[in-house]
């Protein structure tokens, strides 16, 4: 929807403002893979992968600079998709994150 007094879009759709915030911060994007990782299955695990990459310039960007096969991440990060650790550290490593483990409550 767009208004007469400007030329923009009154608002823009909830995953789009989602990468856009991952870009922003990098703190909140890590804050939501955690959540994501302590609280969610596979499929958002995946998800969440997938909006980071975006964050990042895409599948393309990530594959760059990774150095992995961007074939072989878009299946990575298919709903399908169970990346291996070492793929799992690599595209984290390109977005600016890493694995780390805390002790449960």
């Amino acid at each position: 929807i767009m208004t007469k007094a400007r030329k923009t879009p009154a608002s823009i759709e909830h995953e789009a403002a989602t990468i856009a915030s991952f870009k922003r911060d990098p703190r909140f994007a890590a804050a939501y893979l955690d959540a994501v990782l302590a609280d969610g299955d596979q499929a958002e695990l995946l998800l969440a992968m997938r909006r980071l990459s975006e964050a990042i310039g895409g599948v393309p960007a990530l594959a760059k600079r990774t150095g992995l096969n961007p074939t072989t991440l878009y299946r990575t990060l298919s709903a399908d998709g169970n990346p291996e650790l070492r793929t799992l550290r690599a595209m984290l490593g390109a977005m600016g994150l890493r694995l780390s483990v805390t002790r449960a409550e």
